[in-house]
Parts: C-alpha cells; sequence; structure tokens
C-alpha cells in the first residue's frame, strides 16, 4: 500500500496502512465467528476512495466466508462497518462490532480503565468461578490467565479512550476480548451481540444439494443479467466475445440461448 501510494505521490498511504490492518483485526478479533482469515485485498483510488475483500475459512467445516469493506460507508469502524458478508449463516458468534454491542464496547473501556490492579481482579474472578450455562454462546474454555494478565496490564497501560484503541493495541486477540466481554455482560450487565452479522449467503444452491438444489431459473436469470451488463460495456469486440464466452460456461448448453453473439 505504501509502495503504491508514494509511487504516485498520493497523501493517504499510512492511513490506508490503518484501515487496512483494522478491517483484518476486526473480522478476526471483534467478529468471531468460527472463520479465521486467510486472504486479504486491500483496493484504493488516486481519489482516496478504498474497499477490502477478505476471505476467511472454518477449518472444521471447510466452508468460506467472504467480508467486504466500503470505505464510504463505514462510518465507525467499531459499529456495522461491513458493507456484506456472504456465507452461510452460523448459530454461536460473538459480534462485537453489531450496534447492540455498544454498550458491552463501553464497559469494557470502562474495565481496563479501573487500572491493571483492579482489572485483572474483575477478569480472573468472573473467568476462574463463573459456571456458564449450556447454551451461552461463549464458551467455557481454558483461558490462559498468566498471559492474559500481560495484555491486560499493556492495555490499562495505555488507557484506551475506545474501543477502537482496544483493537488497535497489539497483542489483543481473539480470547482476551471473549474474556472482556464475558466480563463486562457479567458485572456490569452489557452483553454482546451474538447475532451473526452475515447479509446473504448462496443465491443460486449447490450441484451436490448443499445447502440447497439449484435453482435453474434464479440460475439462467442472472447470467441472463451479466450478459445484458456485457452487452452495455464499453470494450472491444474482441473482450466481449471472451465474456460471452465465460458466461456459455457457466450457462451450459441450455445457458447458449443467452449468449447469442450479435455483429
Amino acid at each position: 500500500i505504501l509502495h503504491h501510494a508514494e509511487k504516485d505521490a498520493l497523501p493517504f498511504g499510512e492511513e490506508f496502512v490503518t484501515y487496512s490492518r483494522l478491517s483484518a483485526k476486526i473480522d478476526n478479533t471483534a467478529l468471531q465467528d468460527g472463520y479465521t482469515l486467510y486472504h486479504h485485498v486491500f483496493f484504493f483510488t488516486s481519489s482516496g476512495k478504498w474497499s477490502v475483500v477478505q476471505q476467511g475459512m472454518n477449518p472444521d467445516t471447510r466452508f468460506a466466508r467472504r467480508y467486504h469493506w466500503l470505505g464510504e460507508r463505514v462510518e465507525d469502524f467499531t459499529c456495522e462497518p461491513h458493507a456484506g458478508i456472504c456465507g452461510i449463516r452460523e448459530a454461536e458468534v460473538l459480534n462485537l462490532v453489531a450496534r447492540e454491542s455498544k454498550p458491552c464496547q463501553e464497559g469494557i473501556v470502562a474495565i481496563l480503565g479501573e487500572g491493571f490492579s483492579t482489572a485483572r481482579k474483575t477478569v480472573s474472578g468472573v473467568l476462574r468461578h463463573l459456571v456458564l450455562p449450556r447454551r451461552h454462546h461463549i464458551r467455557e474454555e481454558d483461558f490462559d490467565l498468566s498471559r492474559m494478565e500481560k495484555t491486560l496490564a499493556l492495555l490499562c497501560e495505555q488507557k484506551p479512550g475506545s474501543f477502537l484503541e482496544v483493537l488497535a493495541s497489539r497483542g489483543v486477540g481473539p480470547k482476551t476480548l471473549r474474556a472482556l466481554a464475558l466480563t463486562a455482560e457479567v458485572v456490569l450487565g452489557t452483553p454482546p451481540s451474538y447475532t451473526d452479522p452475515v447479509s446473504f449467503s448462496f443465491a443460486h444452491g449447490g450441484k451436490d444439494g448443499t445447502p440447497f438444489p439449484v435453482d435453474r431459473r434464479v440460475y439462467d436469470a442472472t447470467i441472463d443479467f451479466f450478459s445484458q451488463l456485457v452487452g452495455r460495456m464499453r470494450v472491444s469486440v474482441s473482450e466481449k466475445k471472451r465474456m460471452y464466452e465465460q458466461l456459455k460456461l457457466l450457462g451450459g448448453e441450455e445457458g447458449k440461448r443467452w449468449m447469442l453473439w450479435k455483429h
């Protein structure tokens, strides 16, 4: 990012690096949906517009999920920042960037603002003695309290004034945020959102019937839409022909009727 920004004499290289890091940190840490990021692309223009497309993989199901960010739509990195998320809806999700999670975010900042000694006692007390109901979204697990105490010490020393500053701090990972969110819920009564923000899933189904059989009518309508879109594009004849051939492959024998080349 810095290389291309400097190459084109753009003044927002450092700013874009921050956006790139934050978007990845949020989708890996603040939004805990069972998917780990393995692909991240940051796009930007000379006029300062930017977007992010990144993809995560669930190691248990082997399903993927894609996260879309559009800079002009991001008003607050910690409140509904995504332009869209594509994947299968999950039941167990911790969404700390949901609008409903704002009180929990404030609770986390308040706990850290009490100083290391008090914050350590509060968090460790919750983690050591709390018995969670079976249906609770945050599972009981073996938190490494000694390692977490080091992170808490660094956070309390930095005195973050906002949840964004908490996220931007080095060493803050998924477990630390889960512990802080759980502590805020139990001690302050400010639970986070457990609703999956995925905005859409597979539109056409799958050939293997997963998550549902292919809807041929919707499939053909989609090919038709892109065929018309290609027809309106201001590109060379050879480029249009290449695109039509690609759509023909998607449409199969029946789909060829959408791809009739008009000279």
